[in-house]
């Protein structure tokens, strides 16, 4: 015990001997982000400004906003190897956060991947997304709601709650 004890002790002095020798720019050492505090995926977005008139509402959608991605989240996210993840949150349209549990990635050579999942308690439910580049589109089941992520244009993707009953088939 008092061997790991003084190792400890001269691992975080040699450190500090470190910092103070390489002299004062060496002051801001990078330590690791609290990982205890969840990020989100993506954040919401104002719709661009349309020179025509809106496209007609497609039966089958509940409810649509126009959603930014945080790149380099999906960046992590693709990354089959990147692990243990960050603590990962959606928000939905009810303005709670849930957060994922990703079981599978699986990367390509072509900067695509597939990440599946499921939701953490006190949410039920699981998502199938497939990142490309930088976009993300797929679908969360959330409890007896369903949710998709499109791409829309231009890089802008939009998040859609539709109604299974009234959705056509794929």
């Amino acid at each position: 015990m008092m061997n790991a004890s003084l190792s400890l002790s001269w691992n975080l002095s040699g450190i500090f001997l470190c910092c103070f020798l390489a002299g004062p720019g060496a002051a801001h050492v990078a330590l690791p982000a609290d990982l205890s505090e969840p990020m989100s995926l993506w954040q919401g977005a104002l719709p661009p400004i349309q020179d025509q008139p809106p496209a007609q509402r497609k039966p089958w959608v509940l409810r649509e906003r126009d959603i930014v991605l945080d790149l380099q989240l999906l960046q992590v996210l693709k990354d089959a190897a990147a692990r243990p993840h960050p603590r990962i949150t959606v928000e939905l349209f009810d303005g709670a956060r849930h957060e994922l549990d990703v079981t599978s990635t699986v990367s390509r050579i072509n900067d695509t991947a597939i990440i599946r999942g499921t939701f953490k308690p006190p949410s039920r439910g699981d998502f199938t997304f497939v990142a490309s580049g930088n976009l993300l589109v797929g679908s969360m089941q959330v409890g007896d709601r369903l949710y998709k992520t499109e791409h829309m244009a231009n890089g802008r993707l939009r998040l859609f709650e539709v109604d299974p009953a009234k959705l056509p088939p794929e």
